[in-house]
């Protein structure tokens, strides 16, 4: 790497670190949203020394009734002793927990009125933490060892739009902005971010960034107009019912299910863009007197090929969570005319193919841009050769 783009990327880093920073310190204003002023108990890890199941009813696949548990408390300040706690079943595979001895749980503790003694103590869920904590550093990890240092600018961008997301966008609607408007705002910003952070600020960067943008505004306008047009409502997404009986019942579901649709392909057309605009400046490299016209179609052959896996990539990535409804419809023999009329499937279909139509358009825009502003030549005539004294 030479001293010029060694400098631009660092000073991409430092950039990132800065609004990492920002965002640690930036409140939500929702911190204390599940708390009261009597609140009185705290959340901890438990060590389950034994169950007793003997209350639980088993009807087929349902299983209700209660387990009753003896845990260890593992951190607190009762760390260390046991106390009984309660695993009610409501007959649900999806919400209900079994435990079993030697596991770990996250356990509800409460306290009497003085906050000294344990009133109660209720299981939560199984403690896991310590296991996504381990697979994070994991996969921090492997990217170094394989990237370096592109691959801590690479874990800087992970973090970087973790934040954005948590500490901006999620608030920003949760408090009624709009979302299309304030998700098309943080996913600009993590684009020219990451990119950045790969290439540095320089032109690299700016075709990038001219592709993958572009790309976003075809996928929100088609994604307005296909959501709209084919009558899905926003409540399709999980868990967006049990969002407006939490009592934001004003917020505008179907607006947050279009920036799902950009937000979630807004990876695969920077990843795109990032290819063509690195592609044609390698060539470009190799090949100073190339015409713009001719780095451009280069860009254009590697987009070519590039998008006819990321359409499927995007396929795969939306359909992979509903393989579970896909085997439903099979095993009841659902005729097709009403697989792929269910709002449902639809909404997968919108994001899938709305994505695929920003692809199209990230491809040839990302190759106009990068032929435009990379390409040392204008007519591609051959740069003059020094002359060689006698």
């Amino acid at each position: 790497m030479d001293h010029t783009k060694a400098k631009r990327t660092w000073l991409a880093s430092v950039v990132c670190l800065a609004l990492i920073a920002l965002l640690l310190l930036l409140p939500t204003g929702y911190e204390n949203a599940g708390a009261s002023s009597t609140d009185d108990s705290d959340r901890i890890q438990a060590r389950i020394v034994s169950v007793d199941d003997s209350t639980i009813k088993d009807t087929g696949l349902v299983r209700t009734g209660e387990q009753v548990c003896q845990v260890k408390l593992l951190t607190g300040s009762h760390k260390g002793e046991t106390h009984r706690a309660y695993n009610m079943l409501n007959g649900s595979l999806e919400q209900d927990k079994i435990y079993q001895a030697g596991e770990t749980a996250l356990v509800l503790v409460s306290y009497d009125d003085t906050g000294e003694l344990v009133a109660s103590v209720s299981m939560i869920d199984h403690y896991r933490i310590t296991g996504e904590i381990l697979l994070l550093l994991a996969f921090f990890a492997g990217l170094v060892l394989f990237a370096g240092w592109t691959g801590v600018r690479a874990i800087l961008s992970f973090i970087l739009a973790i934040l954005s997301i948590w500490k901006v966008l999620v608030p920003a609607c949760l408090n009624g902005l709009n979302p299309i408007l304030v998700g098309a705002l943080i996913t600009a910003v993590i684009c020219v971010m990451t990119i950045g952070l790969v290439f540095g600020f320089n032109r690299i960067t700016l075709a990038s960034c001219i592709g993958a943008l572009a790309g976003l505004a075809v996928t929100a306008a088609l994604g307005i107009y296909s959501t709209y047009a084919f009558h899905i409502h926003g409540a399709v997404m999980s868990f967006s019912e049990s969002l407006l009986y939490s009592g934001y019942e004003n917020l505008n579901l179907t607006q947050i299910f279009i920036a799902s649709i950009f937000i979630g392909s807004s990876g695969a057309m920077m990843d795109l863009s990032v290819d063509i605009a690195a592609a044609v400046n390698e060539v470009v490299e190799k090949r100073p007197d190339l015409s713009r016209f001719e780095a451009m179609m280069s860009g254009m052959r590697v987009g070519r090929a590039a998008m006819g896996t990321m359409t499927t990539t995007l396929l795969l990535a939306y359909s992979g969570n509903f393989i579970a409804l896909l085997m439903v419809f099979m095993a009841q023999g659902t005729p097709l005319i009403n697989v792929f009329n269910y709002k449902y499937v639809a909404s997968e279909v919108i994001h899938t193919i709305v994505g695929s139509f920003g692809l199209v358009a990230a491809a040839p825009l990302t190759a106009l841009a990068s032929g435009v502003l990379l390409s040392k030549s204008v007519h591609g005539a051959p740069l003059p050769t020094p002359k060689i004294e006698e």
